[in-house]
């Protein structure tokens, strides 16, 4: 519904932005259609001269030619302007989420007490903030204590909340967010004017888009092609004159005529929608979700070969969850969850939560009324690798099987060869063991695992049909890393992976041609990014990985890279498709014209009117008003896309010039001839 809104509002202000645009210092930057703006100018001051009796053509004649030209300029403006209001009303629904607010500075992270009340246009990089419940995040940052909900759907669209938390790849926090429940406090990491939000606001407006290379090469192409014709057309009217002083008949064509010609013959189609087609392009992209930070890297993404993915945070949820609980011979299951549960009450580590979730959802054992238990908790420390609690004379505690084993033995007891064989078995499917004991007693085991992302499986498959190798890299050993791969469905892994075996990875396949995408979230993960030809960061991940990255999910989706690649072969797809429709047009105007310009001196190239056109002047109206139209009716096509279809480069290439090339031919013969019919019809020509 509100798409539906904004649309006449954007029609409206491209309306006003066509004649905005009809400035000369704009109208330069499009070389091709610079030629169209300049031949409007000239036939209008040729009408102008004709009121004083320097006549080229009949003064009517020769104005709507003028009139028609101007219509094309604006056509090619209007198509310009509507990509670029679609980048403005995405930039307006996120600069109406970037609001100046009221922060909470501390003096120091260590007392939430002592604050001072700031706008957020005054906070510095590095300075420390309190946000509560129902608080905006006033500044792009990382969580540095706390956990809380925080509402990104200003931001991501999605209106379910999501954890920030201090430590790991959840710690970044973007300006304009809201926090839900709880507090966070906060490391400000960027200057006020330089935020996420700001990058996506001058990103999102086409006006701020850079041409991509090959834009510009084929920009280079469409300039030489007008360049030659411009050439070819200045020297018609020499020619034309002495070919009629020769012949004795006929006469010079006319100026009007050489312009009318040159803007038939300029590649005035992929001209005017050239602009549009890349616009669009990141439009495309920002409706995904996903902030482009170069036109490129949208264009790369096309051509990718090969994908590597960072496992935690991205083909997995980031954290271990435990899935199961598995008893050793004597004890129940349902014995050992509710150990394991207590255990882990005063654990707030995501993996002691989900322990005592499982524990809830598997046995409907519910947390205790700790004041009651007169309990004493023992913390998790690297040194004794366990946590647990002691009450009314039980001892409980859970950890690393070597550790657990350790302390069992030390108190006499003994550690079960059942439970050895539990441990090995939950390593070899790609899991971490931790053994509980009580009171000196081994109880089990804790299955803890990586949840693999819900569809990642699936996608992965689409991955693999366009042609695109799958690499998960993980720090994780080789045998757990062949687990979560096989599960997660990827082609290759690499184990153990270093931040320097990662961008060694990554410059070995580049050096053997292919072209590498790479998708993280972790400041480890930022030196292979910045080397990716596509960088996709996570929006839930680091700073570091989002600055080093050329895109960023806003949905932190690792298969999103399938949208990414699609709008990009898209973008190459409508750029090529135009492209071979412009050229295949320019063809069929050549002999809609050329032979008519002539018959007068050389009745011989009556034969060439293959479309039995009337005149010379309604065979040159008839072609520059199809030149007109053209681009107004392929404006949805330019916005929209070609339509995506999986199949190899060579038969879409085989496709698109079938449809295209042959389309681009047939389609002004058979336009021209009936605008010829017409204007013949009505007496204009």
């Amino acid at each position: 519904m509100g798409e539906n809104n904004k649309q006449p509002s954007i029609l409206n202000d491209a309306l006003r932005q066509s004649f905005v645009k009809l400035s000369p210092r704009i109208q330069v930057k499009n070389p091709v259609m610079l030629v169209v703006y300049a031949g409007a100018w000239f036939t209008t001051l040729l009408y102008l001269l004709s009121f004083a009796g320097v006549q080229d053509e009949a003064a009517g004649y020769t104005l709507v030619i003028a009139l028609i030209l101007w219509f094309t300029v604006l056509f090619a403006n209007f198509a310009e302007a509507i990509a670029e209001g679609r980048g403005r009303a995405q930039a307006d629904s996120l600069r109406s989420a970037r609001k100046e607010v009221g922060a909470k500075k501390l003096k120091s992270a260590a007392s939430r007490e002592e604050y001072t009340e700031v706008l957020s246009d005054k906070l510095l990089k590095g300075d420390i903030v309190l946000v509560e419940a129902g608080e905006q995040i006033p500044m792009d940052g990382e969580v540095i204590e706390g956990a809380a909900s925080v509402d990104e759907s200003a931001i991501t669209g999605e209106s379910a909340p999501v954890i920030r938390e201090s430590g790991g790849d959840r710690s970044a926090v973007t300006g304009g967010t809201t926090v839900v429940s709880d507090w966070l406090i906060i490391r400000v990491t960027a200057e006020a004017g330089n935020s996420f939000l700001d990058k996506m606001i001058a990103m999102v407006e086409g006006a701020s888009r850079k041409k991509t290379p090959n834009e510009i090469a084929l920009q280079i192409l469409l300039v030489s092609l007008t360049i030659i014709f411009l050439v070819v057309c200045a020297s018609l009217m020499p020619f034309s004159s002495f070919a009629s002083r020769q012949a004795g008949t006929g006469a010079p064509v006319s100026l009007t005529n050489i312009i009318a010609l040159l803007v038939c013959l300029a590649p005035t189609t992929i001209g005017a929608l050239l602009s549009s087609i890349g616009i669009a392009g990141m439009s495309r992209l920002n409706r995904a979700n996903v902030l482009a930070m170069s036109g490129r890297a949208i264009e790369a993404a096309g051509d990718v070969d090969v994908l590597l993915l960072d496992k935690t945070g991205t083909i997995t949820l980031g954290n271990r969850q435990a899935s199961e609980f598995i008893p050793v011979p004597g004890v129940t299951e349902a014995e050992l969850a509710d150990s394991a549960q207590m255990s882990s009450l005063a654990d707030e580590t995501p993996e002691g939560r989900s322990i005592v979730i499982l524990a809830k959802e598997r046995f409907g054992i519910r947390g205790r009324d700790l004041a009651k238990l007169n309990a004493t908790f023992v913390e998790f420390t690297a040194k004794t690798r366990m946590s647990g609690i002691d009450y009314q004379g039980s001892e409980i505690r859970k950890g690393a099987a070597d550790a657990v084993k350790a302390y069992v033995q030390a108190n006499g007891g003994t550690y079960p060869q059942e439970c050895e064989e539990i441990v090995k078995q939950v390593a070899t499917a790609g899991g971490t063991p931790l053994v509980v004991s009580r009171n000196g007693r081994v109880l089990g085991v804790i299955h803890l695992k990586d949840i693999v992302k819900n569809g990642v499986k699936e996608r992965f498959d689409d991955l693999r049909k366009m042609g695109i190798k799958t690499i998960m890299i993980t720090g994780d050993n080789p045998m757990t890393a062949a687990a979560i791969a096989a599960e997660a469905g990827v082609d290759d892994f690499l184990a153990e992976a270093t931040p320097e075996a990662k961008l060694a990875l990554i410059r070995d396949y580049q050096s053997k041609g292919h072209l590498v995408a790479m998708t993280g979230d972790g400041t480890n993960d930022a030196p292979a990014l910045a080397q990716a030809d596509v960088a996709v960061a996570m929006n839930t991940g680091t700073q570091a990985a989002k600055e080093a990255g050329n895109m960023v999910d806003l949905d932190s989706n690792p298969t999103k890279l399938i949208e990414i690649v699609r709008i990009g072969k898209q973008l190459l797809m409508t750029r090529g498709a135009l492209t071979t429709f412009s050229v295949a047009n320019d063809v069929a105007k050549y002999f809609a014209i050329i032979p008519v310009l002539f018959f007068g001196i050389y009745p011989q190239l009556t034969a060439l009117n293959v479309m039995g056109l009337s005149s010379a002047k309604s065979s040159i109206l008839s072609a520059i008003i199809y030149n007109a139209v053209i681009i107004i009716l392929l404006i949805p096509l330019s916005l929209k896309g070609v339509k995506y279809k999986e199949m190899p480069a060579r038969k879409l290439l085989q496709r698109n010039i079938w449809i295209y090339g042959l389309g681009g031919i047939a389609a002004p013969f058979a336009a021209i001839k009936l605008i010829d019919l017409l204007l013949t019809a009505c007496g204009l020509a």
